[in-house]
């Protein structure tokens, strides 16, 4: 599908891609130059959780940016304060940053496709054929803890410019591409069910135009969540998380379509 001029895009009516300004300053050493600043981050992500029809709990959120080496570029939360998102779900939204980006490939290497963090969760269950992966990159409690909390999800937070690491299976967790089908890094939401974490995610990533996905595992051949209760064994399958929002993640290929080059 192709799509729409990213210039006329917008996130509910209201935060235009030409208002979206791209990354500088500190981070840009570490190769964060062509992804989203804090303050973009902030405001794109704000927008979507406050314009509703996400599912879940109506939770304030956390997000994560990261480039294709893992630094953290970006940490950004939606509410007054950092105490307004659960305090535990800045370091989740790292984490899925980091899975999406590390389990996902540009379209002319291997698979050639996008795994989000959701699509892992049935791999990864007892006899799975992935089981243990979430234990094999380990968060770096160093990166992760460091610093005052009063700079968590502010422009200097103390993430920003380390590798976090760190595997997480459920979803929120979205690869993030260039319209040249090229990984760029990672993005990971956290705060409210997983199933809300992913279609916030979705909604962002959409409205940043960084959504150039070449494939996936998904009936429609992206990143999206096989919503299945119970999943199958073994397979890209991940858990309702009830209240109808299986409904609006089947609908995101649609309401929401991934860039086409």
């Amino acid at each position: 599908m192709t799509r729409r001029n990213p210039a006329r895009r917008t996130v509910l009516g209201v935060v235009t891609l030409a208002a979206v300004a791209l990354g500088s300053g500190p981070a840009l050493a570490q190769g964060c130059g062509d992804l989203p600043s804090h303050a973009a981050l902030k405001d794109v992500l704000t927008t979507v959780v406050d314009g509703g029809g996400n599912g879940g709990l109506a939770n304030e959120m956390w997000a994560t940016v990261v480039n294709r080496n893992g630094a953290v570029c970006a940490v950004a939360f939606t509410g007054e304060d950092r105490g307004d998102q659960w305090p535990g779900s800045r370091v989740i939204s790292a984490q899925k940053a980091n899975t999406a980006n590390a389990f996902s490939l540009p379209s002319d290497a291997g698979f050639g496709g996008a795994l989000s963090s959701g699509n892992l969760y049935g791999t990864v269950q007892p006899d799975g054929s992935l089981f243990g992966l979430q234990f094999s990159n380990p968060v770096d409690t160093g990166v992760a803890y460091k610093g005052p909390p009063a700079r968590y999800g502010q422009p200097n937070d103390p993430m920003v410019r380390g590798r976090i690491g760190g595997v997480n299976v459920f979803g929120g967790g979205l690869a993030l591409y260039d319209e040249d089908q090229n990984v760029v890094g990672g993005f990971g939401v956290s705060g409210d069910t997983s199933c809300t974490d992913h279609v916030v995610a979705w909604k962002v990533r959409d409205a940043l135009a960084l959504d150039f996905v070449p494939g996936g595992v998904s009936a429609t051949g992206d990143d999206n969540l096989i919503i299945a209760t119970p999943p199958t064994p073994n397979t890209f399958e991940h858990p309702d998380c009830g209240g109808g929002v299986a409904d609006i993640i089947a609908a995101l290929p649609e309401d929401f379509p991934i860039g086409a080059p």
